[in-house]
């Protein structure tokens, strides 16, 4: 390989980490909320795959079926990082043009 083609692809691999660390920054800040039960419990979870609330409608308190409500926070939560993991996948994706870097996806 010429010394010129190897100096290009070494900077459009830099470039490549660089743009991936800036979208990794800019996903970690992005929010993503779902609900379950007709909007009875809702959870918010960023791109960094972390739930950072979870509203539940006194309504759906119901003492003599509490397995519906745990169903329906498992649902929210598990809907907003689903959310929240395509938006990443989409987002690197997107940069590394479908390339496999081991740390980075």
């Amino acid at each position: 390989m010429h010394p010129m083609d190897m100096k290009k692809m070494m900077k459009q691999a830099q470039k490549m980490q660089r743009d991936a660390a800036l979208a990794q920054e800019e996903i970690a800040a992005m929010t993503f909320e779902a609900s379950a039960g007709g909007g009875m419990v809702k959870a918010t979870a960023t791109g960094d795959m972390t739930v950072t609330d979870i509203v539940i409608d006194p309504t759906a308190v119901d003492p003599e079926d509490v397995e519906m409500l745990q169903d329906m926070v498992v649902a929210a939560v598990n809907e907003a990082l689903r959310s929240a993991s395509e938006a990443a996948n989409s987002r690197m994706n997107a940069i590394m043009g479908g390339m496999k870097i081991p740390g980075l996806m």
